[in-house]
């Protein structure tokens, strides 16, 4: 996953922001969580606390908990 400046790094463009993302089957109501992160680590947060605070695993740990999800 690629990395964006964010619309409010300063001037200096001394800023990143990760590309969040939700999944296709969540509505429109906010309850759900969003997925982003890097090759090392992916980082969960709540749609509703964007600014709160946010879970963070090891890649490989993430792939192993989605698939036990998927059985």
């Amino acid at each position: 996953m690629g990395f964006r400046a964010s619309t409010y790094s300063g001037p200096q463009g001394n800023c990143v922001e990760v590309g969040w993302r939700k999944s296709t089957f969540s509505n429109g109501a906010q309850n759900c969580v969003e997925v982003g992160g890097s090759p090392e680590v992916v980082g969960v947060r709540d749609t509703k606390d964007r600014d709160g605070g946010m879970l963070v695993f090891e890649r490989q740990a993430w792939h192993r908990f989605t698939r036990s999800l998927r059985g």
